[in-house]
Formats: structure tokens, C-alpha cells, sequence
């Protein structure tokens, strides 16, 4: 073929994947020493090695943008265990079915019961990205080395909510997460991110409770002896009904928890002793042997779901307003460390089916 002919077939190629305001901007700024590379390529006077490092430039120096092209055969996407499938699957497919069509490439779905089956499979290699709690996708990370790369923005704009200590307004004794220790307490759940694992992962982590052990069963006769007493409530709104009715001195839980949960009255009743930190939202993982082409292009395609045009299939799936790109390190940071803390809890959080 005519080194002329292909000459403009790559460009036409190139440029098909820029917008046509995009296309124009990097027409003119493209600079004169790559357009001599070109004329003396097509003249033959230019090596093919010279003439592909200068739409690289143009590529790495962003005058020219490619869209990523995922360059797997498939996809196969986990998402959070429910114990009935049947009600996440429609929501699920059309979820499959945009993924599908942004990405040009058969995507499958899988919903199961527990989030082991989603850290084995993206350890091994059968599971190539997948939506989890954050708990579960520290551990995926742990486990499989698995990276998060995308974040869940919640209906008021944040990507994280604050672990609060909840005491009755007349208390004046708990002032810290503390001054709890010794009080009768109600958590959430034993996997509860607000409600469990950052008050008292961070009562362990920062030494105020020793765990003489490296099982649940040690982690449970630690929270034994740090209270006067301790219940599981089995919710936000359970733990907060026991501090209003005054059976306990502490409910452990989210900043926004009273708002969902507790009419105006009930809410004058306690008050906020102190927060702890931020519980970071859902996030979207990926497979560590995924190419760094298909993680972007599914980066890029998960974007497009924040705009009106398909931003429905988000908000059906799982409440949220948008995903916002991020790293393990910048969107979980810290929180790990709280849950290393407590032995035997991963177990129990791989078991269960929504750690929140």
C-alpha cells in the first residue's frame, strides 16, 4: 500500500477517536517537527520506528486523546452479595447491558450470597471487577490484590460518612471514645463499619483495649471486659431506640443515622459525644492481572454513568449520585487499619452479605 495512503489512514484512525472540537485544537497545535516526521515518512525518507514516536508524542502529551479500548475478550463485573438474587439481577443487567455497549465486549454479571465468593473469584481470576462495601474490598485487596479504582458519592455529595459516638444531651461523662470504656454500650453489628469495627478498632489500635488472641473468640472477650455492658442492636435504628429509651449510656453508629431513623423529639434527646472519622462509601475494584487498557476503558465507561443519560442505572443499582475515579490508598487510607486490628472479623465479614 501507498506509504501515503496509510499515512492517512492512521491519522483518519486517530483522529476518529477525538471529538471534533478536539480534532481542530489538535490540528493547530500540533507541532511543525512532527509534521516534517509525517511528510518525510510518507516520502520514505523516515524510518516506521520515527514516525509511530511521534503520534506517541501526540498521544503521551495529550494533543491527540485516545479513548481507552479494553482489550480483554470479556468482562465478568461481581456486585454486593444479597440473599435474594432476584431482586438486584434486573438492575444488574442494565448495568450489563451499558457496559456492553461502551465497551464493545460481552460483559457477564455475578450476584452471590457472600463476599468470599467474590474475593476467590477475583483472586483466581474468575470475577474481573466487582462492587463491594469497603470492608470487604480491603480485604479483596489484602487477598487478591485487588485495586480500587472508583468510589460511591452518596445523595449529599460526599464520599465518606463520620463514625459518630451518640450519648443522651444530659450526659456530660463522655466526652471521647474513651471515656465509653466501662458504660453500657450498643453497636450496630459485629461487622458494622460505624457502628462496630471504627470505635472499637480504633479503642484496640490505639491501645486502650488489649486482644489477648488472634480469633474472634479472643476479639469477643475483649469487647466483653472493655464495657459494663454490650449489645448488638442489629441496626442503626435499634442501637439509637436503646439510647432514647435510656438502657444504654452509648450508641455507636453514622452522623446521619438520627436524621433516617429518629423523629425530631426522639433526636433532642441525645446528642453527638464525639466523631471518629470517616467510614468510606462503596467502591468499585479490580482484578490485579486486569490490563491497564481495560481498566481504563471501564473506568471511562462507569464515568458515562454519571451523566443524565444513563445515570438512572446508577442511582436503581445502588442509591448513589455518581462514582468518582480514586486508589485503595486515597479513598480507604486509614480505615484499613482499623479493621486489621480486630482478629477474627474478616471471617465474618466475608460471611456476611452487606457490611454496612
Amino acid at each position: 500500500m501507498n506509504k501515503k495512503i496509510l499515512l492517512g489512514i492512521v491519522l483518519m484512525g486517530v483522529m476518529i477517536m477525538v471529538p471534533m472540537a478536539q480534532s481542530a485544537y489538535a490540528i493547530t497545535t500540533i507541532p511543525d517537527w512532527i509534521k516534517l516526521v509525517a511528510g518525510s515518512w510518507a516520502e520514505g525518507d523516515t524510518s516506521d520506528e520515527e514516525f509511530v514516536e511521534a503520534i506517541e508524542y501526540l498521544i503521551g502529551t495529550e494533543i491527540i486523546h485516545v479513548t481507552p479500548v479494553a482489550n480483554a475478550e470479556s468482562l465478568t463485573i461481581g456486585f454486593i452479595p444479597v440473599e435474594k438474587a432476584e431482586e438486584l439481577t434486573p438492575k444488574a443487567e442494565a448495568l450489563q447491558e451499558y457496559l456492553e455497549d461502551a465497551l464493545g465486549i460481552p460483559v457477564e454479571i455475578s450476584i452471590p450470597t457472600n463476599y468470599e465468593t467474590i474475593i476467590e473469584g477475583l483472586r483466581f481470576g474468575h470475577i474481573d471487577a466487582a462492587f463491594m462495601d469497603t470492608g470487604p474490598g480491603w480485604i479483596a485487596h489484602q487477598l487478591s490484590g485487588a485495586e480500587v479504582v472508583m468510589a460511591e458519592v452518596k445523595s449529599n455529595g460526599e464520599i465518606a460518612y463520620q463514625a459518630t459516638v451518640w450519648v443522651r444531651a444530659d450526659n456530660t461523662d463522655i466526652n471521647s471514645i474513651e471515656d465509653t470504656l466501662g458504660k453500657k454500650v450498643a453497636f450496630t453489628s459485629q461487622t458494622g463499619s460505624s457502628g462496630f469495627v471504627r470505635p472499637f478498632g480504633s479503642l484496640v489500635a490505639n491501645g486502650h483495649v488489649d486482644v489477648n488472641g488472634d480469633d474472634v473468640i479472643a476479639l469477643n472477650e475483649a469487647v466483653t471486659s472493655a464495657f459494663e455492658a454490650h449489645t448488638f442492636a442489629g441496626g442503626y435504628s435499634a442501637a439509637l431506640a436503646l439510647l432514647v429509651s435510656g438502657e444504654v449510656d452509648v450508641a455507636f453508629g453514622s452522623d446521619i443515622a438520627p436524621q433516617l431513623y429518629l423523629t425530631p423529639e426522639e433526636q433532642g434527646i441525645i446528642k453527638a459525644a464525639t466523631t471518629l472519622g470517616p467510614v468510606p462509601s462503596h467502591v468499585v475494584v479490580v482484578s490485579d492481572t486486569m490490563s491497564t487498557n481495560t481498566q481504563n476503558a471501564l473506568v471511562n465507561a462507569l464515568i458515562g454513568l454519571n451523566y443524565d443519560a444513563h445515570n438512572d442505572i446508577l442511582r436503581d443499582l445502588y442509591g448513589a449520585q455518581a462514582l468518582l475515579p480514586t486508589t485503595t490508598t486515597l479513598h480507604i487510607g486509614s480505615f484499613g487499619d482499623y479493621l486489621d486490628a480486630l482478629p477474627g472479623l474478616s471471617q465474618a465479614i466475608l460471611d456476611k452479605k452487606d457490611f454496612r
